[in-house]
């Protein structure tokens, strides 16, 4: 019989095997019917706008992996863009005290899912349903639903809009830089191992010496800086802040972990197998402009992804046992 160890490995690449045929369909698809998918100038406007995706569907990892779910994640994003806005236009801050703003709120928002869930042992939905609301809440009370921030110096544009040699997006490293860091957490250290065996069983974790509260913790505050680093990015791709940034943002980026081969039940998943679903994910609203087709669509075929991504995951699952 197959040691649990070697069953592993196995299983990460029969997922990971279906998600690339999965991206090649969806390029020769798209390269097919479209015009003008298949170009760098296209690449590199998918990387681009797949960055804050990348950044939340990474975060939002470790959070599955231990069994929770953050939905907070698409409002903590437009609150940290809002304060970091305000902090540079009204409070006069310089646009570089202002950029590390965004990630300090995206900390205290993500400390405060952490202590209802670790702390409390509140229920990670109903958790992070109530913040996604308060987060929304508060962004939409400090611009009044409709002030827009806008004017941002050339500097600070540059990471969003910017290029590196050889037409390399500006955020692009940022991004690769977030995967290998979550990379080496998830599954080269001991908190990657105890965010995995929370995400089994919480009790035999606790058992084990794993110190779950603290763990937990540490997955919801990394969610938070994460969505408040996305801030900046978006703040600076699209040059502006507002209340309803990141609208939509946690179902993307929980599509992202799905596809990737994350079991939304916990404990098991991949870094890579998100980090390649995130940029599918991105891919999708440029290929539907690609067709000509209406941008309606695009809900339609994120929700045909997730379904499409749960049934994928159902179905590895039961030919790897």
């Amino acid at each position: 019989m197959p040691s649990p160890s070697s069953d592993r490995p196995r299983r990460r690449l029969t997922h990971e095997g279906v998600l690339a045929v999965a991206v090649a369909i969806e390029i020769a698809c798209f390269a097919a019917i479209g015009s003008n998918f298949v170009s760098a100038g296209n690449a590199v406007e998918i990387a681009r706008a797949s960055g804050e995706i990348a950044l939340l569907a990474l975060a939002q990892t470790a959070v599955i992996l231990t069994g929770g779910i953050d939905l907070s994640m698409g409002s903590l994003l437009g609150l940290s863009a809002v304060v970091m806005g305000a902090a540079w236009h009204d409070l006069g801050l310089p646009m570089a005290v202002a950029v590390l703003v965004a990630p300090a709120v995206g900390m205290a928002g993500g400390a405060l899912n952490a202590v209802l869930v670790s702390r409390l042992g509140l229920p990670p939905l109903i958790v992070t349903l109530g913040t996604y609301s308060l987060f929304r809440g508060i962004a939409e009370g400090m611009t009044a639903g409709v002030r827009n921030y806008t004017g941002f110096p050339q500097a600070f544009l540059f990471l969003g809009q910017g290029h590196l040699p050889g037409g390399v997006p500006v955020q692009l490293p940022l991004v690769l830089l977030a995967a290998l860091s979550f990379w080496l957490l998830v599954h080269r250290t001991p908190i990657g191992r105890g965010l995995r065996a929370i995400g089994f069983s919480p009790e035999g974790a606790r058992y084990a010496g794993i110190p779950v509260a603290r763990r937990l913790a540490a997955a919801y505050v990394l969610s938070g800086l994460a969505a408040g680093v996305a801030a900046t990015v978006y703040a600076a791709r699209l040059g502006q802040a507002k209340a309803d940034a990141g609208t939509g943002f946690e179902l993307l980026a929980i599509t992202a972990v799905v596809l990737g081969g994350t079991s939304i039940f916990g404990g098991r998943g991949t870094i890579f197998g998100t980090f390649v679903a995130a940029f599918v994910i991105g891919a999708i609203e440029p290929g539907i402009v690609s067709l000509g087709w209406t941008g309606l669509l695009t809900q339609v075929i994120y929700g045909a992804v997730i379904v499409g991504a749960l049934i994928m995951q159902s179905v590895v699952m039961k030919r790897v046992r």
